[in-house]
């Protein structure tokens, strides 16, 4: 009990799980577009990096509630995400990855050059806004909104287009629209990702939100088990608290984090998850404990 103490107390500790948090808001958007719709994005961080910035600027010079400074910088991250999907989004595969990819390089040079947002030097001034019990909120929001939108008659759209596009447009379903639709939600849930992320570290830098960034968001989606959200929970937290655990091995820390990758993709190529109805296992087990009583 003191050792859970002493953790719940411990500033560091604190953080590091507000951020695990934070991370997996955006991880869950990028869920909804690679996970259930089938569309790889290699630029979410760039969405992630629009909500972080506009948030932070309508704070700064508006000085909005953080709420709607939230709401804003989600907004921001879904109109670029609908302009950027009109045309793109007609491109499949390693075509849309590539222009997702070149997409997220554009938005970090732009923000590199622009004064308003302070250059290479970055953003400062950034009032404290997040803290861990608002960040866990929106992720119970966003997991049960998640889970609406599976469930949904739109969500069983998605999957089809994912299963086979051409045989879920005889079905009268509009592919484009669907993807632009899917790409908005998930766009505007990494936005908020980002919002929570300016207003929690107070300082924003444009090599924060790198191909690197975007690559770490697709490893927690990809290694937990596509079209999983508890595959997604599970993935983002082992890849982020992982090299925490490993600081007592700094030299080789990276070497461990990626020999467990590879393991990883080699005898579970679909992911922790992937594939399993974790929902449906545990109906099974509670009425398995029924039949034995």
């Amino acid at each position: 009990m003191e050792a859970v103490m002493s953790i719940l107390t411990n500033p560091y500790y604190i953080q590091v799980v507000t951020m695990v948090g934070i991370s997996l808001i955006a991880a869950l958007g990028l869920h909804l577009i690679t996970g259930i719709t089938g569309q790889f994005s290699f630029g979410h961080a760039a969405f992630v990096s629009i909500g972080a910035y506009a948030s932070a600027l309508v704070t700064i010079h508006l000085h909005l509630p953080f709420v709607l400074s939230m709401l804003a910088g989600g907004l921001a991250a879904a109109l670029c995400g609908v302009l950027l999907g009109f045309p793109s989004l007609r491109l499949t595969g390693d075509y849309l990855g590539i222009t997702t990819l070149g997409f997220g390089e554009i938005v970090r040079v732009v923000f590199i050059n622009l004064k308003i947002t302070g250059g290479a030097g970055g953003l400062a001034g950034i009032p404290r806004e997040s803290n861990i019990f608002l960040v866990y909120i929106v992720v119970v929001l966003t997991i049960w909104g998640m889970y609406r939108i599976q469930n949904s008659r739109f969500g069983r759209a998605l999957v089809a287009i994912r299963e086979d596009e051409i045989a879920a447009e005889t079905m009268g379903i509009n592919p484009l629209l669907y993807k632009i639709k899917a790409f908005a939600i998930g766009t505007f849930v990494a936005g908020v990702s980002g919002s929570l992320f300016a207003h929690m570290m107070q300082y924003l830098n444009p090599s924060d939100f790198g191909f690197a960034r975007s690559f770490e968001i697709l490893n927690f989606v990809v290694l937990g088990g596509l079209g999983s959200i508890p595959g997604t929970i599970l993935g983002t937290a082992i890849l982020s608290l992982a090299p925490e655990f490993l600081r007592f091995v700094k030299e080789y820390r990276m070497l461990i984090y990626g020999a467990l990758m590879v393991t990883m993709m080699i005898f579970r190529p679909n992911g922790l998850l992937g594939g399993v109805d974790v929902i449906r296992v545990l109906r099974g087990y509670r009425n398995r404990r029924e039949a034995r009583r």
